[in-house]
């Protein structure tokens, strides 16, 4: 006897092929069954007429790795149907580490992740990593290698490249993490330490990753003044190394690139014509959001965060930051001068602080009668580097272009802390699925759902999930294609979704007639040759 089946289902299998009416059969974890509709039974029948069932959401970009076991139940995207995601991205997570780096990651990374009080960190290794997300997660999880946390690890916090045996312990730490399980190496090069790397590194550090099956996904160096060279830099380093490329939330930001993503397309068209092996992900939104001190240039955090609040103290450096944000266009603000009417404060750590939460700094400064280079500098010490911000720098024209593009997946990029966390962490997969497929038209349904699903599955070699197809694992999502909505917005971001009404995580519903069920059935997906 089956466990579970959808009974009259519209079928969208994730491979951009048409839909079809079936009964689809759930049994032990697996679809066992697929067969005309009304002739399949089992222990709990679900009317599905109207409905459509897909593979569960892959997430190709995600910031949960802390939250995720802090809150396992995970409704921020248990909500949107999202079954898979990908954690360790932008080069900077918290495996592998000592307990030296570990407690400079906690830092550095409070303005994305937090820093839960009470947490138990009880593991320094990627496999001890993933075997904590193993104790029981909503969704399951897999882990990219942090090139950022690799350089902290083995050559610190100076802007330098490495020595031999510096470069020799990376790769061995890196061999030692692909085999414990993760499925590639990220990158974050707007962000230190990692921007230190010279691409003799990264390439060094790729083709380890290339022979151990795994691909690179890289936050380049600008999405800003330099993003198309900055683009080729890393199908280069690609090419040079054999590991296949994924180009992290792969967007052409700032007034500078606006309506210009058909010159990224036709960039990327022309490597893959040349058979190169790239795929992009990208958030249906136009703001980014990170931590409010990626903004200062490299210089000013080298050395690490105390280092970063010694020189937020001294006059001079702050008069030399506030040149290069303002007047040349700091590494850290991709080579954009800055106007802080973009910047707008989404999460603070300080109580005291709150007045700045859902204002951008201009704001902020006006009200308080200060420059706002000041106010951005005494926040970052009051605060000690653990403000989130918002930026507002993206362009409709190119986000729509991208996510046309055949190599395109989806990645929410999502941040779940903070005060006003940014709404893609709540509401990318039914964005995608409600306004750009069903209002406006830039996919039809069938495309969209194998952008978000079989296209990723491909990127990460699965081949079980992904998919509906016959002994793969159950993961699907079943949701009204008439009022899926994402409803999260920028002043109410944890708002879940409308019209997802069934979410199963190898077999298990995480979501039940909209509700959620607080079943933990994921687990880490480890890398396999």
């Amino acid at each position: 006897m089956l466990d579970i089946v959808f009974r009259g289902a519209r079928v969208v299998d994730g491979c951009a092929t048409p839909s079809y009416r079936a009964d689809l059969g759930i049994g032990a974890g697996r679809i066992a069954a697929i067969e005309a509709p009304g002739t399949l039974s089992a222990t709990r029948v679900i009317d599905a007429e109207g409905v459509v069932l897909a593979p569960g959401f892959i997430d190709m970009h995600s910031h949960s790795d802390l939250r995720l076991l802090a809150e396992p139940d995970h409704l921020a995207k248990v909500s949107q149907g999202v079954t898979l995601e990908v954690l360790g991205q932008d080069g900077l997570s918290y495996a592998p580490v000592d307990d030296t780096v570990l407690a400079a990651l906690r830092e550095q990374l409070a303005g994305w992740n937090g820093d839960p009080a009470g947490f138990d960190w009880n593991w320094r290794s990627v496999g001890e990593y993933l075997d904590r997300l193993d104790e029981g997660i909503a969704v399951n999880a897999a882990y990219l290698v942090p090139q950022g946390t690799l350089r902290m690890l083995h050559v610190g916090w100076d802007n330098r490249p490495p020595g031999d045996a510096e470069l020799a312990a990376m790769c061995a730490t890196l061999a030692q993490s692909l085999r414990e399980g993760a499925v590639g190496l990220s990158s974050g090069l707007t962000y230190t330490p990692g921007m230190y790397a010279q691409d003799a590194e990264l390439v060094a550090l790729c083709r380890v990753t290339g022979e151990a099956g795994g691909y690179y996904s890289p936050h380049h160096r600008s999405y800003g003044a330099g993003a198309l060279d900055a683009f080729a830099e890393m199908i280069a380093v690609s090419r040079q190394s054999g590991a296949p490329l994924h180009l992290a939330h792969a967007t052409m930001n700032f007034p500078e690139n606006a309506g210009r993503a058909g010159e990224l397309l036709a960039l990327l068209d022309a490597a893959i014509a040349e058979g190169a092996d790239i795929t992009l992900d990208t958030y249906p939104y136009l703001a980014g959001a990170t931590y409010l001190s990626a903004l200062l240039p490299s210089w000013a955090t080298e050395g690490g965060p105390a280092a970063t609040l010694t020189r937020l103290s001294d006059q001079d450096a702050r008069e030399r930051i506030r040149r290069e944000l303002e007047d040349i266009g700091s590494d850290g603000c991709h080579g954009v001068p800055i106007d802080w009417n973009w910047i707008e404060i989404n999460g603070v750590r300080e109580e005291r602080n709150a007045h700045l939460v859902g204002r951008t700094v201009a704001e902020s400064a006006r009200t308080a009668g200060v420059p706002a280079a000041e106010l951005y500098f005494d926040t970052l010490l009051a605060e000690h580097l653990g403000t989130s911000c918002l930026m507002h720098v993206g362009d409709e024209h190119n986000v729509r272009t991208i996510m046309r593009h055949s190599t395109h997946t989806g990645g929410s990029d999502g941040l779940l802390c903070g005060d006003r966390p940014h709404p893609r962490a709540w509401g990318t997969f039914p964005r995608y699925l409600g306004h750009y497929v069903r209002e406006l038209g830039v996919l039809g349904l069938e495309e969209c759902i194998a952008h978000l699903t079989g296209r990723a599955a491909d990127r990460l070699r699965l081949t079980d999930r992904g998919r509906i197809r016959l002994g793969h694992a159950a993961d699907l999502v079943a949701f009204d294609p008439d009022t899926v909505a994402d409803r999260a917005t920028f002043t109410e971001p944890r708002q879940p979704a409308t019209g997802i009404h069934y979410v199963l995580v190898n077999g298990v519903a995480v979501l039940d007639e909209g509700r959620p069920t607080g079943a933990l059935p994921g687990h880490s997906i480890r890398r396999s040759r």
